[in-house]
């Protein structure tokens, strides 16, 4: 697509003729930047397995109070988020500077509608800062140099990958991802992660996501995500259903079958 100039536009290259991750997950948080093929998969997906809305609400709230906890409680003031996706309510740069107005956050991902709205949406407090990269979060030398254009990496970072590594389909190579982005921050750093685990029900939800067009997208045994903390101090109350991570209401029905974690590197 190009402008009355005849320049080039972000909306180029995009595929509205495949699923792709990040507007299927809008759809599931009711969002309107999705196309009918992405509707259609998520809706099917929902049919197979309804606690993929549950899910994706949770996440979203996940983040919320993990970032909250980050800024506020544990003093970070930089954060790297991977694998960002559509802009939704309570953004993490908005949840960040609601603590701090002087955080520093680099949104990360490599979809072209994904990179329209964050330019658009995206838009910092005066006192802080807020830049977009736009690469793939497996590429993780340039997600960090471009990064380090906003970010300090000489200083703490939270890392934070939310509902994104099952695209990394072997678990060892996801491993070595992650460590790739710590082992480049100093200590006090953190990082972020939640996930599906994988059990009869989000196996055959993740068979049937692929079968849609979409880019795969693995669950994991939760034995093998908690590995993915090895090496870090786990904040309380550690690994577990992402439902039950300092809860600010009772939790009401079973927690969802995404686990995740915040530990700090030390």
């Amino acid at each position: 697509m190009t402008d009355e100039q005849g320049i080039r536009t972000p909306m180029d290259g995009i595929d509205t003729g495949t699923p792709h991750s990040a507007r299927v997950w809008n759809y599931w948080l009711g969002g309107k930047d999705n196309y009918e093929v992405d509707r259609r998969l998520g809706a099917t997906m929902e049919e197979l397995y309804p606690q993929i809305i549950e899910i994706a609400r949770a996440s979203r709230a996940f983040l919320a109070r993990a970032v909250r906890f980050l800024a506020g409680e544990a003093g970070v003031r930089q954060f790297l988020d991977l694998g960002t996706g559509l802009p939704t309510a309570n953004a993490t740069h908005e949840v960040a500077q609601d603590v701090e107005p002087t955080a520093r956050i680099v949104y990360v991902d490599n979809d072209p509608i994904v990179l329209a709205h964050a330019r658009a949406l995206l838009t910092s407090r005066p006192e802080g800062a807020t830049d977009y990269v736009h690469a793939d979060l497996t590429d993780a030398k340039t997600v960090l140099r471009e990064a380090a254009r906003t970010l300090d990496l000489d200083r703490p970072v939270a890392v934070m990958v939310l509902s994104t590594l099952g695209h990394v389909a072997d678990s060892g190579e996801a491993a070595a991802l992650l460590r790739s982005y710590l082992d480049a921050l100093p200590a006090g750093s953190y990082l972020m992660l939640c996930d599906t685990i994988e059990t009869p029900e989000t196996q055959a939800g993740s068979d049937e996501y692929a079968s849609g067009g979409a880019m795969p997208y693995i669950s994991r045994p939760r034995e093998v995500m908690g590995t993915f903390a090895d090496g870090l101090e786990l904040v309380e109350p550690g690994f577990g259903s992402i439902s039950l991570w300092r809860p600010e209401e009772p939790v009401v029905g079973e927690p969802v079958d995404q686990w995740g974690f915040v530990a700090a590197k030390r």
